[in-house]
């Protein structure tokens, strides 16, 4: 029984069935739709990814336009590829950890360890796929499974600095999810880490200074970007009260979109349970609290407190979960498995609880509740070890409970569970989002009716109109992100990237513009933009019900001019 051949399906197949099922059916986010409204409305424009403005740095823009190189067909088929590829980027993370793990753990700890990394990120709730922060945990447990799985530590150093340095670049509040990556690479081998971090150190700073090079605005930008964020910590300084309580419920909000976070303080604890020596002890608990609050504290300095800026806390949750489960020495933690099994159907039945429950603090008693499972787990483990017994360890008690680990990782992806949370409340699920991309789908079909085929247009709209219209830009701002921003902001327009983008409008501009009256709002914007835009553009009044995008048309003889 422990060295059936069969064991491995009961946990390969249903995983490869889920992940199968969301590279087919959960579509890209509203952020991904964005970017690649821009690079593709703006590539038909004759800018390439390093000259078009994407709200999203130099690096991170090429990786996207390379996925999207990949694809063909219509809409969904290359949406479908996309998916696709990111799954086999998480494969392919997952598969160099297992490798480089073996060298350190048993075969079964680094197989859950590095089987639950990779499907937490093929699995990954729709708006965490393919995001910059999603990919920064890949490329991080690339550098990761490099610095670990070379034998010199030098070379292996300097292969995984190439990783490292583009996990900082997707975003560069990324360097967070890197600097997390060098934590854990300490807890193994400290004088690893400390060679990973001086070579990624400076590799970063080259790697910055290509895409300086490389980008014709990219200084410009990383100058510009952070004063249109109203709410980052730099504009509105930091209130510890209230940024802890809306740490505690985003934490909340994060965790019924990922529910292996729920279980990632009793991972913890059943690992900590078997280190020997307390001063191990200790350091191990600082590197873990050190962790915690690196990566709430990047979610806190950037203010908008999106699901999608925690990431890599699944992923390390899974990956932690793994570590806990594999290395049971005595007996499987049985009670912690059933409560990951429980948990995998969490989002679903959440939906439907009644409203008074939908709190963040339902969810943080969820989360003790698998901390208590843990303790006893942990207390069963350590009892038999002081009694010399052994429960049942085959592979096939640990097939089981891996099994529960897949059902749990596999809870974001199914219609029914949640797509946004807002203060533990559902206010969409993933079916809703998914109806409320076909809507967008027909307005843009009804404008792209009122136009002669590919008639370049002014998008005065969110990216994803932009994506799902398809009409060529006529500027590298095909998205008005800093026009708009003068809505909260009004020293927004003295930035040059401001007066870029608002060239657009009266200078050698396109013949058709798209105008969102709903996202834009003329009336709340820069006067003097407002005033640039109707002299140029008619714009027939918002509709009295229904979707509120237009299409404008270039007044005769306006905007012409180069």
């Amino acid at each position: 029984m422990r060295h059936s051949p069969l064991w491995w399906a009961v946990v390969a197949l249903p995983a490869a069935a889920a992940v199968a099922y969301a590279v087919l059916t959960r579509r890209l986010t509203g952020d991904l739709h964005y970017v690649l409204g821009a690079l593709r409305t703006g590539e038909a424009a004759g800018y390439s990814p390093s000259e078009v403005f994407t709200h999203r740095p130099f690096f991170y823009r090429w990786f996207v336009a390379g996925l999207d190189g990949l694809t063909f067909g219509g809409m969904i088929a290359r949406e479908t590829i996309m998916e696709a590829a990111g799954v086999l980027l998480a494969a392919a993370a997952a598969y160099a950890l297992h490798s480089a793990l073996l060298r350190r753990l048993t075969g079964r700890e680094a197989a859950l360890t590095a089987g639950a990394t990779g499907l937490a990120l093929a699995l990954a709730p729709r708006t965490d796929f393919l995001q910059p922060e999603w990919a920064a945990v890949v490329l991080t447990v690339f550098g990761i499974a490099a610095v670990l799985g070379v034998d010199r530590p030098w070379p292996a150093a300097l292969l995984g600095t190439l990783p490292m340095g583009l996990a900082v670049m997707m975003k560069y509040s990324t360097a967070a999810t890197a600097a997390i990556g060098l934590l854990l690479v300490y807890v193994v081998d400290r004088g690893r880490a400390v060679r990973l971090g001086l070579l990624t150190a400076v590799g970063s700073i080259a790697l910055f200074g290509l895409s300086l090079l490389a980008g014709s605005r990219e200084w410009q930008w990383t100058e510009d970007m952070p004063q249109i964020n109203q709410r980052a910590l730099s504009r509105t300084g930091l209130d510890l009260p209230a940024t802890f309580q809306t740490s505690v419920d985003w934490l909340a909000d994060r965790a019924l979109l990922s529910p292996v976070l729920l279980l990632l303080p009793g991972a913890l604890l059943l690992v900590l349970a078997r280190v020997r020596g307390r001063r191990r002890l200790a350091e191990l608990l600082l590197v873990a609290v050190t962790i915690g609050l690196g990566a709430l504290a990047v979610v806190v300095v950037q203010g908008n407190w999106f699901s999608y800026h925690g990431a890599q806390l699944p992923v390390l949750a899974a990956a932690l979960w793994g570590l806990a489960v594999g290395g049971a020495r005595r007996s499987p933690p049985w009670l912690f498995g059933a409560v990951s099994l429980v948990y995998g159907v969490l989002p679903v039945l959440y939906t439907d609880i009644p409203a008074f429950l939908q709190r963040p603090a339902t969810l943080w008693a969820l989360g003790f509740v698998a901390l208590l499972a843990a303790g006893v787990d942990a207390l069963v483990e350590a009892r038999r070890k002081r009694a010399g017994r052994t429960g049942p360890r085959g592979v096939w008690a640990g097939a089981v409970i891996a099994l529960a680990g897949v059902v749990c990782l596999a809870g974001a992806i199914w219609p029914g569970s949640p797509h946004r949370v807002l203060d533990g409340k559902v206010v969409a699920t993933s079916a809703e989002y998914l109806r409320g991309m076909r809507n967008s789908e027909a307005v843009a079909e009804r404008l792209d009716a009122e136009m002669p085929k590919d008639a370049p247009v002014l998008y005065l709209v969110f990216g994803d109109s932009a994506y799902y219209l398809d009409h060529p830009a006529q500027c590298r701002y095909p998205i008005a992100t800093f026009l708009q921003r003068t809505r909260y902001i009004a020293d927004v327009a003295e930035l040059p990237s401001y007066k870029e983008n608002a060239d657009c409008v009266d200078h050698d501009t396109a013949p058709y513009a798209v105008l969102d009256w709903r996202w834009f709002r003329p009336g709340s914007v820069d006067p003097a933009l407002e005033r640039r835009i109707f002299a140029v553009y008619d714009c027939p009044p918002a509709p009295a019900a229904g979707d509120k995008t237009v299409l404008c048309t270039r007044r005769s003889g306006e905007g012409q001019a180069g």
